[in-house]
């Protein structure tokens, strides 16, 4: 059978996923009363909740006898590495660009990184049925981001299409008949080609792991794309690690491929094909697994370097273990590096103590991610503030900046420039109307400039900006950038939360607990409303008196408190500062509980 791979790669929510269900639809890989849910390919808690794609995934359809595999990517920069290793083992990308928003800094990402591979784009303006749609200008913009990122002539001639994933049509023309998806289909069997690996199935197996998964009955998993020959079940191969290696030699169990959403079981895998093997041991993400004569591993895409590291350790408050049931230092570990072997944009080190691990990636989302998934699970951790990584070259400190581009009203423009420039110590780049009374911001901020802002931004334009940022490259310090100009209010006493003491205290400041909720000395209860940490006393009865006054007896009325988010809190935090993290609660607490210790430390520090 004839077959073609290609990944669908865009900026995030430009429209990746929705398009895939049409695809999937429309070739019939669904019988026509089967339950399908929406956005079928997002198949984890997280993705469904946020709305967004955290991990890669293939599957695969037939039109006019043509199998064609379709990889859909994640959109959100902190999961790029997800994306630089799946282009390895497709042979076209779909392009998709919102035709309102036009070209944002995820597209810039994933496009320079298939470009760099010699890929030959499709571009489709996608949504271009909404009212602010202007297509024609997000095309001129394509092509001349095109050219910055040095295109090819034959790149540079790319084929477009107009379309809307949600009503289900591509067409070549914009006033065209909007029936289906029938042109997209057939222009990828035109533009895309064959993969040249058809050429070389009667060479010894070879194939690059790409990514890594797992299954209750068959164990671990490998996908990738067979550069050469066929494997079937009951083979004896290797892997060989991206030095050359030797991991382990196994027998493969299974070979999987993906027929519509399911893995189904095959007899045969051959050259240029998109499978998944069980049986391995030890081989990961990046291995070479081959026929037992092959020497020499395939070379894979290096991934860029983190940019962030934040500190995991054990939950030694005194609430711990009361919510979780992984709260020791070993199985949190164990998860960590479990984690870091399926995601190669993740590193770990252990720390002297033993007591807690430094956990690098790309961004803060990527550690939300990362601290959801372990809270579903039932682990127990402490999270430090996140820190940006830094660089030494030729005896100079080099740290991490990000390109941001913010749409925003036109009235919230003086602020945002004002705290990016400012204090954020970032520069402006570019300034023009986006249209709709908004305006486009560019600027290049450093990455600890960024920690914690999007809360910020999100008060300062009332919730109307859209903020968008990617890792652009490596500059000399800039100096020290001031954090979070308000102290907090610190429990001084164990204990349950009193809504009197509480009602007392919201002269003071924002709280982020409410009454009768469980207490700790040293825990964070709420922002102060000055630039100093106050210890106050939340429990903190009223006094009783036999002597009956007017006013007694009035019910207690308080504002409700500030409930913040897991990437929030992390953003919240001050270097002395933890965020306490269990399966039912999300706290803030000072590192060292006890007063006295903090004042040690303070003076030890100053």
């Amino acid at each position: 059978m004839d077959i073609r791979n290609i990944a669908i790669i865009a900026h995030v929510d430009h429209g990746k996923t929705t398009l895939v269900d049409q695809l999937l639809r429309q070739s019939g890989s669904f019988r026509e009363n089967q339950a399908v849910a929406e956005r079928v390919m997002d198949s984890n808690d997280i993705e469904r909740e946020r709305g967004i794609t955290i991990l890669a995934k293939a599957t695969s359809v037939e039109w006019k006898g043509t199998r064609i595999n379709i990889v859909d990517t994640p959109g959100h920069a902190d999961f790029g590495g997800e994306v630089e290793r799946i282009l390895s083992m497709v042979d076209g990308v779909c392009l998709l660009v919102d035709a309102a928003e036009g070209p944002m800094p995820q597209t810039k990402f994933v496009l320079a990184k298939a470009l760099a591979l010699g890929l030959r784009p499709i571009v489709i303006l996608n949504k271009v049925d909404k009212p602010a749609a202007e297509p024609d200008d997000a095309l001129n913009d394509v092509f001349d981001l095109f050219a910055n990122l040095g295109a090819n002539d034959e790149q540079l001639d790319f084929p477009h299409l107009y379309a809307s994933g949600i009503g289900g049509w591509a067409d070549e023309a914009l006033d065209g008949p909007r029936k289906d998806m029938t042109a997209l289909f057939d222009l990828i069997l035109k533009h895309v080609q064959q993969p040249k690996q058809i050429a070389r199935q009667d060479e010894p197996f070879q194939m690059l792991a790409v990514t890594l998964g797992a299954d209750n009955f068959l164990g671990r998993l490998l996908s990738g794309r067979i550069e050469a020959g066929r494997v079937k079940a009951g083979d004896t191969v290797k892997a060989l690690s991206r030095e050359g290696d030797r991991v382990e030699q196994f027998r493969v169990s299974k070979v999987l491929a993906f027929r519509g959403l399911n893995q189904q079981p095959i007899d045969l895998g051959e050259a240029g094909d998109i499978v998944t093997l069980a049986g391995m041991a030890k081989a990961t993400v990046a291995d070479t697994i081959c026929a037992p004569e092959v020497d020499s591993a395939l070379p894979s895409q290096p991934i860029d370097p983190p940019t962030i590291s934040v500190t995991f350790g054990i939950n030694d408050s005194p609430l711990a273990g009361q919510d979780g049931k992984k709260v020791q230092s070993r199985v949190i570990r164990e998860r960590l590096m479990k984690e870091a072997e399926s995601n190669v944009a993740i590193k770990v080190e252990d720390t002297p103590g033993g007591e807690a691990f430094v956990v690098s990636g790309r961004g803060e989302l990527q550690m939300g991610v990362l601290i959801e998934n372990m809270r579903r699970e039932g682990f127990e951790l402490s999270i430090s503030r996140p820190r940006v990584i830094y660089q030494e070259q030729d005896g100079e400190r080099l740290e991490p900046v990000e390109e941001v581009i913010i749409d925003v009203d036109d009235d919230y423009t003086g602020v945002v420039i004002e705290k990016l420039t400012g204090d954020r110590k970032g520069e402006m780049v570019d300034m023009r109307p986006a249209g709709a009374g908004k305006t486009r911001i560019v600027a290049h901020v450093p990455s600890r400039g960024l920690i914690g802002y999007h809360g910020e931004f999100m008060t300062d334009t009332r919730g109307n900006g859209v903020l968008n940022r990617i890792f652009h490259g490596w500059v000399p310090f800039k100096g020290a950038i001031q954090g979070r100009r308000q102290g907090v209010l610190i429990s001084m006493e164990d204990g349950v939360s009193v809504a009197y003491a509480l009602w007392n205290l919201e002269d003071r400041g924002k709280m982020f607990i409410g009454a009768q909720e469980q207490l700790y000395q040293g825990m964070i209860i709420g922002e102060h409303s000055r630039d100093n940490d106050l210890e106050v006393n939340p429990l903190k009865g009223k006094k009783l008196t036999n002597v009956r006054a007017s006013g007694t007896d009035e019910a207690v009325r308080l504002t409700p408190p500030v409930r913040m988010s897991l990437e929030e809190a992390i953003a919240y935090v001050n270097d002395d500062e933890l965020v306490e993290v269990t399966p039912r609660n999300i706290r803030l607490r000072k590192r060292f509980l006890d007063p006295h210790e903090r004042k040690r430390q303070a003076r030890a520090e100053g």
